[in-house]
């Protein structure tokens, strides 16, 4: 077990919700470290919508999801939250009163005194692509993630898929692996129109592989795969050496690990307290999508203000003996030199 990071509160997910929680602990000068199984800040905003215009964040007409991101990145910027990325949050251990110690997927542990779960609809799980057999290479040759792009290094590497993620780590680890190939169902990529044409450049001088169609089957033994079977569209099939495959099929939220917290669920949803937004374990609070009460509405500006409720009781575990003055920032001198303005 690797030492264990102590931090005020962790919170388990970095969308809007997460990163606005930042900031009201912050101003209250709480320390805070986030947990996202993304590989990258802003949850479905950035994962599922990045480009997509959202019209209801009070007092800006329209900000894409990418856009209000980086805002709110820019916001918490004072307080220096530590994000850890591709990792998801498997047990949860109950060591004081209050405190946690929290292990990551990644074997990453934390102690805190306060949980906060901020996980939207659940952990975005990765989509198993159609391809028999292939549950006996994940873990070995299959990833669904990148962790640690050494690991890649010197491989016949197969990448599968057609958006973003498979795109970028093309033009990542094509420096890194001894040989990639790139398979997609149709010869037309969603991800963005520069990386595009980056990749067919690497296809163009012969640095890549790009192969139209469909993987249908897999060979190697135990788990290291040796070589993946690709049927064009023209019918014609292909047998690629490979030692590594990256699918990128996408993604689908499901409760994940959370389930085993030992917290109150209804319909895989967590039942809050509405003045503290606290579940039924003192010390573990929920706000955002995954939590559920009277008259809750999936929006972000409801994540705002339960994160900003969350805030004044979460103080209480950290600073037990602490009198907490609330404070509003527009008139306060000691809460504008925290963040820099005064």
């Amino acid at each position: 077990m690797s030492e264990a990071i102590k931090t005020d509160v962790l919170i388990v997910g970095a969308g809007p919700c997460g990163l606005f929680a930042v900031f009201e602990l912050g101003l209250l000068d709480v320390k805070v470290h986030l947990v996202d199984i993304l590989d990258k800040i802003g949850g479905q905003c950035a994962e599922l919508y990045p480009e997509k215009p959202i019209y209801d964040i009070p007092g800006i007409p329209m900000i894409t999801g990418h856009g209000l991101t980086e805002s709110l990145l820019e916001q918490i910027k004072p307080f220096n939250p530590t994000f850890h990325l591709n990792e998801m949050i498997e047990t949860v251990e109950k060591i004081g009163d209050p405190g946690f110690r929290v292990t990551t997927d990644a074997g990453k542990v934390f102690e805190c005194k306060v949980l906060v779960v901020a996980a939207g609809g659940g952990s975005f799980q990765p989509k198993r692509p159609p391809v028999p057999g292939i549950e006996a290479y994940e873990g070995g040759s299959v990833h669904y993630a990148v962790r640690k792009m050494e690991e890649f290094r010197d491989k016949d590497l197969m990448i599968v898929g057609g958006g973003d993620s498979a795109l970028d780590w093309v033009l990542n680890l094509h420096p890194l692996a001894k040989r990639i190939t790139l398979v997609h169902r149709r010869d037309d990529f969603r991800a963005a129109p520069h990386s595009v044409e980056q990749m067919r450049a690497l296809v163009a001088s012969g640095q890549m592989d790009l192969l139209i169609g469909q993987v249908t089957a897999l060979e190697g033994e135990g788990n290291v795969l040796s070589a993946a079977t690709v049927k064009g569209n023209d019918g014609t099939v292909t047998k690629v050496a490979c030692n590594a495959m990256l699918p990128f099929f996408g993604l689908t939220m499901k409760l994940g690990p959370v389930a085993n917290w030992g917290l109150h669920l209804e319909n895989n949803l967590i039942p809050v307290d509405t003045g503290t937004f606290e579940t039924n374990v003192p010390g573990i609070f929920a706000i955002g999508d995954i939590n559920t009460y009277p008259g809750k509405l999936k929006l972000i500006l409801s994540g705002f203000h339960e994160g900003a409720l969350m805030a004044q009781k979460a103080v209480k575990y950290v600073y037990p003996d602490k009198r907490v003055v609330f404070q509003y920032t527009t008139s306060s001198s000691s809460l504008q030199k925290k963040l820099g303005v005064n």
